[in-house]
């Protein structure tokens, strides 16, 4: 399955859930997407239950199903609670970082920023959304004007969001530092990975 590229407001209302920036079409449509979607009265199974889980974080980190599903198998072969290492595999992905440290004002904005070559770490152009970063790994933006002028917009936009206390920020210097990972607290919180490893269990 690719990437998803479709409509978001769709999305947030086939889930009930903000998983991409919220707008006034759930507000107004506070139901399922869809002609039937008004009187549609589903009854979910256990499979779909998880099924639903996975797909809100695929969405969410805007992966495609091999990509998700190879984050999952790394997680089940190391020691530790599956569920906290897939979840905490996710969160330090460098676009996930980027975002969480406010240089995107969303996910795919973040991917889109490492993917054209706008990030460093450690001093070194990454273009690899994908890159898992370490602790002690310090992410800036690349000495560029366009560069900077667009992180600088973004964190001013994004002053309100909080940055995860497993990360620090340094906003003069448009760089951030890995300083350990997340813990189980620090997770998405939405989500309840313990469904997502039942469903790929089965």
């Amino acid at each position: 399955m690719s990437r998803y590229t479709g409509p978001k407001a769709r999305v947030n209302r086939r889930f009930n859930c903000e998983i991409f920036p919220s707008c006034k079409a759930v507000e107004r449509k506070p139901y399922f997407p869809g002609i039937h979607g008004p009187r549609l009265r589903r009854k979910v199974s256990e499979y779909g239950v998880g099924l639903n889980e996975k797909q809100k974080l695929r969405y969410m980190y805007g992966l495609t199903e091999r990509q998700f599903r190879l984050i999952f198998n790394a997680a089940k072969s190391q020691r530790g609670v599956t569920s906290e290492l897939f979840m905490r595999f996710l969160e330090m992905r460098l676009d996930s970082v980027v975002y969480l440290l406010g240089f995107a004002r969303t996910r795919r904005a973040a991917r889109q920023l490492v993917c054209h070559g706008h990030v460093v770490v450690d001093g070194l152009k990454v273009d690899i959304p994908s890159y898992r970063c370490s602790i002690g790994n310090v992410v800036g933006v690349r000495n560029h004007n366009a560069s900077k002028k667009y992180v600088t917009q973004s964190l001013e936009d994004c002053r309100y969001r909080v940055v995860p206390a497993w990360l620090t920020l340094d906003s003069v210097a448009l760089k951030g530092k890995v300083e350990r990972e997340p813990i189980a607290e620090e997770l998405e919180q939405r989500i309840n990975g313990q469904l997502i490893v039942e469903f790929y269990s089965r």
